[in-house]
């Protein structure tokens, strides 16, 4: 059933996910790549379009905003958050977002990849939203909903807001952030100029879903240096550091510590980029617990693993730096569940039963729980994200502006 949202999220989702943001790891600016401002640029022209106050685009990168209060007192400052780089994981320039009006529950096919397809066969939940609009890419792209889905649904909420002062709600904060995907969404400054008492993030997946645990993080960089030699009067000379590093992946357990092999509740260890030649070698890992004991546990491991390779030639060098990344938010928000019971509330305004499942993954609100400001998460209605089956129905991206206009409502009579 279409939505009085539908065409404003529609569109503005169709405009941002067509502009190039991916984030860079490799990079040290801040933010990762300056693709991110060309984004950024139109989210500041547009939120000063429908009137909201104290526009900022700060030099880190996040673009905040202010939407004034409509009554009188002394209520909480309420943030959203929703980030603006897209996964480096799989292709996203050029990305043709496409509107499939009316689903009718059939096979969805792509303009630019023929042999791809999506449907509930391989993406159930996409059974249960015949009639919807679907918005998918063409085939060669992700679709970038992860999390341009979160931008639309805060500015539709904004700029209904905006053009209505007789709706009630207190003073609201929005924040739109860099380079989430690579674990540096939240700047040290985020939480102070953000000024919320505490916040959302829009960047879930399923309506009702109501995220406050996710995985703690660690990512390790292991370096091998081998002894470099000509091949052809390399005999006891040559250290192969690529063989050594293909002997740390071989040792590693695969059948019980890889994302392929894990779900619910259990942590993973895992390689997701490998470079290097015969002299020099770099894996990148990524380790996730929702634990910090676990955590602990799968560092230990890796550099167990890196020390016994290494002591099979004391010519090469290997080292292994692991370095925080976010941690579980449950350990802060579970000592004050008043933003999770708020938004329980928003939820069930709705219609919806709230359930509150652990993200194996995490968002922006992992860091700015920690860092002081309660941030869960809220559903967007995102699906198959980081690849190119990624779809949204526009009509769970209304319900989650309508969960918002509910929510803020809510908080002004606390």
């Amino acid at each position: 059933m279409r939505t009085e949202f539908d065409t404003d999220l529609e569109t503005r989702l169709v405009r941002y996910a067509a502009i190039d943001t991916q984030s860079d790891e490799t990079s040290a600016t801040s933010p990762s790549t300056a693709i991110q401002f060309d984004l950024a640029r139109v989210l500041v022209a547009e939120l000063t379009e429908i009137g909201a106050e104290e526009v900022t685009l700060t030099d880190y990168g996040a673009v905040l905003a202010t939407i004034p209060a409509t009554v009188d007192g002394t209520g909480p400052v309420v943030g959203f958050c929703a980030h603006m780089d897209t996964a480096p994981a799989f292709h996203a320039e050029g990305v043709k977002p496409v509107v499939h009006r009316g689903y009718n529950g059939g096979d969805i096919t792509f303009a630019d990849a023929p042999g791809l397809k999506l449907s509930p066969e391989n993406a159930p939940y996409l059974g249960e939203k015949v009639g919807d609009d679907i918005i998918t890419a063409s085939g060669t792209t992700l679709l970038g909903a992860d999390d341009k889905a979160g931008i639309a649904i805060i500015m539709t909420m904004a700029a209904r807001l905006l053009a209505d002062r007789s709706i009630p709600h207190g003073k609201i904060r929005l924040a739109f952030t860099p380079d989430e995907e690579i674990g540096r969404g939240v700047d040290e400054r985020l939480p102070k100029d953000l000024g919320a008492d505490f916040a959302y993030t829009l960047d879930g997946s399923v309506p009702g879903d109501l995220e406050y645990e996710s995985f703690s993080a660690d990512g390790a960089v292991v370096t091998v240096k081998g002894v470099a030699a000509h091949p052809g009067w390399a005999k006891d000379k040559l250290v192969n550091a690529l063989h050594l590093a293909a002997k740390i992946v071989q040792t590693l357990p695969h059948v019980t510590l890889t994302p392929e092999v894990t779900e619910g509740k259990q942590g993973f260890l895992h390689l997701y980029a490998m470079s290097g030649t015969a002299a020099e070698a770099e894996l990148n890992f990524i380790l996730r617990d929702f634990e910090l004991d676990g955590l602990e546990a799968k560092g230990a491991l890796l550099k167990q693993v890196c020390d016994t390779v290494a002591a099979t030639d004391p010519r090469a060098e290997i080292t292994c730096a692991i370095r925080p990344q976010y941690r579980n938010m449950r350990y802060w928000l579970e000592t004050d569940m008043a933003p999770v019971d708020l938004a329980r509330t928003a939820y069930r305004d709705q219609g919806l039963d709230p359930q509150s499942v652990a993200i194996r993954g995490g968002t922006d609100g992992s860091r700015l729980t920690e860092m002081g400001v309660p941030c869960p998460n809220i559903f967007t209605g995102m699906q198959e994200i980081h690849g190119p089956l990624e779809w949204i129905s526009v009509q769970d991206m209304a319900l989650a502006t309508k969960v918002c206009l509910s929510l803020v409502g809510r908080a002004a009579q606390a």
